[in-house]
């Protein structure tokens, strides 16, 4: 589907109603019913739109999505609602009351910044994006406050508005760019219109290295359900801070530039910090809050020999403590009557399916075991959420 045009026609918004929710296994015998009535390529256009919608629910939520457009692409890497709506909350804590949106793709955050009251300039230089994003402005009742501009965003003039945000092509023809300069369009560029205006916001890969963060930016690493979502570059805001911030809250901790933690023995509680928080380089900030130490200096898992509850990190309860071995393992799940094994692991090449595979849990009892390094020996770990 190259235009949008035919699906937002009278016939193309019926079509639209009457393939909504029809699952993959129907979608043949629907397309063969429609087909005797409406033009093929439309048809299909439709149930592709409708394929569309059904993916996009989990970022939108149902009630948005059937009534958005989307491309595959725009499906693929749009912000998911609760993370534009965060940002969106941020900038308006900031005052901000007009955004230039570049690289808007199918209009998430566009979409987000409205709902705020932000009056937004979106603009996207694929027709085909714009052309959505103007459909969801619309269909969501925000063609108001938000201009969609078909054009290359390096040509855009975002003077007079209060905030720039930047949201670069991350995907090329091979699968995801981890190198900044390759974005686009590339970290610097987004840098310089970003200090362009008094505010700015730069979503960037959460894999970033932190050397490549700008010294006047505030780095911001989100996680959203525990899955890290993205990180962020404020300009304007605190000049070298950075945090994590934990969504649904949100929850934020601050990094202080604390020291690494020192190491000690495996205690009675393991706990596994979020995301957001390793990739933001704050474990040193969850272990002082935990009163405790790391079990290796090289692996993101803290210990403590009592239980202390933060959002930070998950704790766990520790039972056993293992040199690496299948078959001791597989002895002591049989013993413990385990049937439902959590593999995690962190410093280790063990492939978790294969690990279940080989132990075979049996029983009605459930455990997680820990694949990692305590002090740089190959160590299993079996404990239990708590």
């Amino acid at each position: 589907m190259n235009d949008l045009a035919p699906l937002l026609t009278p016939e193309g918004r019926a079509l639209l109603d009457e393939v909504r929710g029809v699952s993959p296994a129907d979608e043949l015998a629907v397309a063969t019913r429609l087909r005797r009535e409406h033009p093929a390529d439309l048809v299909s256009a439709a149930i592709g739109q409708a394929r569309l919608r059904q993916r996009a629910a989990a970022k939108f939520g149902a009630e948005d999505a059937e009534r958005m457009f989307f491309t595959p692409n725009g499906v693929e890497q749009s912000t998911r609602a609760s993370v534009a709506t965060y940002r969106a909350r941020r900038l308006t804590e900031l005052g901000v009351a007009s955004v230039a949106d570049l690289c808007c793709g199918i209009g998430g955050d566009a979409i987000a910044l409205a709902r705020a009251g932000i009056r937004v300039l979106a603009v996207d230089r694929d027709p085909l994006t714009a052309a959505a994003a103007r459909a969801n402005a619309e269909a969501l009742g925000l063609g108001g406050l938000i201009e969609v501009r078909e054009a290359d965003v390096t040509e855009v003039d975002t003077d007079g508005y209060d905030a720039v945000f930047v949201d670069p092509a991350r995907r090329g023809g091979r699968g995801r760019i981890f190198d900044p300069e390759a974005y686009s369009p590339p970290l610097s560029w987004a840098v310089e219109a970003a200090r362009s205006a008094p505010h700015a916001a730069l979503k960037v890969a959460p894999g970033i290295p932190h050397e490549a963060v700008p010294g006047e930016a505030e780095a911001e690493w989100i996680s959203d359900g525990g899955e890290v979502k993205e990180a962020v570059l404020w300009f304007g805001t605190r000049p070298g801070a950075v945090r994590a911030t934990l969504l649904p809250g949100p929850r934020t901790l601050l990094g202080r530039g604390l020291p690494d933690p020192g190491v000690r023995p495996v205690g009675r509680y393991l706990y596994e910090p979020d995301g957001a928080v390793i990739r933001a380089h704050l474990v040193a900030e969850v272990a002082e809050e935990l009163d405790g130490g790391l079990i290796d200096p090289t692996i993101a898992y803290v210990t403590a020999d009592e239980r202390r509850t933060t959002p930070y990190a998950t704790a766990y309860e520790i039972t056993d403590q293992l040199p690496f071995n299948v078959k001791r393992l597989k002895a002591l799940l049989r013993e413990r009557a385990v049937g439902t094994l959590t593999v995690k692991k962190r410093g280790s090449a063990v492939d978790p399916e294969e690990l279940r595979r080989k132990v075979k849990p049996q029983g009605p009892n459930s455990a997680t075991v820990f694949m990692t390094r305590v002090t740089g020996a190959p160590t299993m770990l079996v404990g239990q959420p708590v």
